[in-house]
């Protein structure tokens, strides 16, 4: 009996990579770093000329709508550092694991490179304008946002006051592009919604994740989620009664009581916020501001009310 020859597996046939398929990939991925779901987080910079709105009229819209491209090219430059500095990290993490940094779809030296052009038009977007506190406000959020990136966010509290100060940044240098001088209830204002913004996200990490937080941000060893839930709760009341001040000390005398008003819907959010945040959950804080529809209410009725005081 013939013996019959052995039967080999046949050869698997590995994919030719598409030239084009590259081409694609790369401006998504670069794309997917700048996260788009984050530029609204710059409309910060409208918060001063809509806040001096006499009677309907609004100045310095236009210096405001350079601002809000300054400081959304800005924002993009941090977030291509800050993955760099992050990608050994951001592998472990079960959400950050697929960032196209730390999951290889976007190299290192790329991102660096997309961030080095986002900084040199940003800084020259505040001198199209000729607007000294702009440039000033922009030279600030970038140095302080790549200090924390490379070193201070492993700094507790610290940490907080930076991560805060970059949406405070963005409201002054708005004020500053559109010649709007913010008073200071305006200042305290924005100051206290975002640090309980940057207390709100730490305390998400931290329910969600329990223990193995600490491996993917250090700094939160330092942190429990009981005081973390104390101080969110703290600011959410002292922004209330900063708000409160700025409706009564700062309107226009015909607008004071639409201010007073606008109250309600702006303790509804907060109330809403503080129980989204309550949840163990991994969604963004950002997401839990403009993705929830009783929040997206809330924010409606105030913008409708405070728009209304602007035009009364």
């Amino acid at each position: 009996m013939t013996a019959q020859p052995p039967v080999l597996p046949a050869p698997e046939l590995q994919p030719v990579p598409d030239p084009g398929a590259a081409r694609i990939g790369l401006p998504r991925a670069v794309l997917r770093t700048s996260r788009p779901r984050q530029w609204p987080k710059n409309l910060l910079v409208f918060a001063a000329p809509v806040a001096a709105a006499d009677r309907g009229r609004i100045e310095g819209l236009g210096g405001a709508l350079v601002a809000f491209v300054v400081f959304t090219l800005a924002s993009c430059a941090v977030y291509f550092v800050n993955d760099v500095a992050d990608a050994e990290r951001d592998r472990h993490h079960p959400a950050k694991c697929t960032r196209p940094v730390a999951s290889g779809d976007l190299a290192e030296r790329h991102a660096l490179a997309v961030a080095v052009a986002c900084v040199a038009l940003a800084e020259a977007g505040a001198l199209v304008i000729s607007s000294a506190g702009l440039a000033a406000c922009l030279t600030g959020y970038l140095a302080m946002s790549f200090l924390y990136s490379a070193t201070l966010k492993h700094l507790p509290v610290l940490e907080l006051t930076m991560l805060a100060s970059g949406f405070v940044l963005r409201a002054i240098g708005g004020a500053a592009a559109a010649a709007v001088a913010p008073s200071g209830w305006f200042v305290l204002v924005c100051s206290l919604g975002a640090l309980l913004v940057a207390i709100s996200k730490r305390y998400t990490e931290l329910a969600a994740l329990g223990p193995a937080a600490v491996g993917h941000r250090p700094c939160l060893r330092r942190y429990t989620p009981r005081g973390l839930r104390l101080a969110q709760r703290a600011v959410s009341m002292a922004m209330i009664g900063a708000y409160l001040g700025w409706a009564l000390l700062n309107g226009s005398r015909w607008a004071v009581d639409w201010h007073l008003v606008t109250v309600l819907p702006l303790a509804a959010a907060l109330l809403r916020f503080d129980r989204l945040t309550g949840r163990a959950t991994m969604a963004k804080v950002e997401d839990l501001i403009t993705r929830d529809g009783p929040m997206l209410g809330c924010e409606l009725v105030w913008l409708v009310l405070f728009v209304a005081a602007g035009t009364t």
